[in-house]
């Protein structure tokens, strides 16, 4: 059977527990300008070879293979993106593969503003920007950079330039920037960005800044913003939540002028991969920057990708590999809430 222009269907991606898998990430290095406490450990940092990361083009070969079988939704992540050389010819083929209905990119900030009109010119309009503190100086301590100052000029730009939404990562981190969460949620009020607060998961490893401290769960985390306002949760019919719950301040509700209803530009979200697990919606794969599909965040279970691609695989073999790679995708996290061996670091994963 085919479709009325003559090309066969695709192939729907659904895991054993029928859940349909349409997300892909991919990560395109594991190198980054920045050192966060949460996410690199101290000390010297083993980086992949250059000859074992995945080249522009072979991720390219992965990509079109995945969205023949249904994949309509990538997000390129690192480490950092900006660090790899020709990043942006990559995102402009990426985004003129047929059938990607959604592409999208996860950055700290710090390279932003020079790629900021390339973005605008291949059509992406959804960005995800790591900033966990409003305080230059902590910023510092928490990344290792003096960096605070580009990422939010970044961000500022791109609400200018219209970028839509704009969701703001905050890893939570008990005794650092638990004092100012409710300044970020407040970000919601004046802007129209989509503040992300995440649980920090401790399987990883972390620097000593971090490790060993009691994690912040998103109960801690709407005490710690309670102040600015009761929360009221958006519609969830609509697509594009992901594992975010998501909500607006009712602070920020009220009578305009005319008598017609105000409400904040902004959102308030909460991912808990630890106290709120989300597998039962998971729909994602990832492709890590050495080629490895990886269908679990948690699970230490990988499938090579990246030696039958250079072995000489064809287009279906390779459909193959990612059907079998999402055939493994785990009901839920096999130790929920508890340190595991996650089998990577998360600057290794892309998140």
């Amino acid at each position: 059977m085919k479709d009325p222009n003559g090309r066969p269907p695709k192939r729907l991606l659904e895991d054993p527990y029928n859940r349909r898998i349409n997300y892909l990430r991919i990560s395109v290095t594991d190198r980054c300008n920045l050192r966060c406490i949460y996410c690199t450990p101290a000390g010297r940092i083993e980086k992949l070879a250059h000859g074992e990361i995945l080249s522009h083009e072979e991720n390219l070969r992965i990509a079109r293979t995945g969205v023949s079988l249904g994949i309509d939704k990538i997000r390129v992540t690192g480490g950092e993106p900006f660090v790899r050389k020709g990043i942006d010819s990559f995102l402009e083929k990426l985004a003129a593969i047929d059938g990607l209905r959604d592409l999208s990119l996860t950055t700290n900030g710090i390279l932003l503003s020079r790629h900021i009109d390339r973005l605008m010119d291949i059509g992406i309009r959804r960005l995800n920007i790591s900033l966990d503190t409003l305080n230059p100086e902590k910023y510092h301590r928490i990344t290792g950079q003096d960096g605070f100052d580009r990422v939010w000029r970044g961000i500022l730009t791109a609400m200018e330039k219209g970028f839509s939404p704009i969701k703001i990562n905050v890893v939570a981190l008990a005794g650092i920037n638990d004092d100012e969460l409710a300044d970020l949620a407040a970000l919601s009020l004046k802007y129209p960005l989509h503040v992300r607060f995440i649980e920090q998961m401790d399987c990883f490893g972390a620097a000593a800044q971090c490790a060993g401290r009691p994690a912040l769960t998103e109960t801690g985390i709407r005490k710690a913003i309670s102040g600015i306002g009761d929360l009221v949760a958006c519609d969830r019919s609509i697509p594009g939540n992901g594992p975010a719950s998501r909500f607006r301040i009712r602070q920020a509700f009220g009578e305009a002028a005319g008598g017609s209803p105000r409400k904040a530009p902004g959102e308030i979200g909460f991912i808990s991969p630890v106290s709120h697990h989300f597998c039962s919606r998971c729909n994602r794969l990832r492709l890590t920057a050495d080629g490895r599909l990886r269908s679990c965040l948690l699970s230490g279970a990988t499938i090579d990708i990246r030696g039958p691609l250079r072995s000489g695989a064809d287009d279906a073999e390779l459909a193959e590999i990612i059907v079998r790679a999402v055939e493994k995708k785990p009901r839920e996290q096999e130790e929920a809430g508890r340190k595991t061996d996650c089998g990577a670091k998360m600057y290794a994963i892309g998140g």
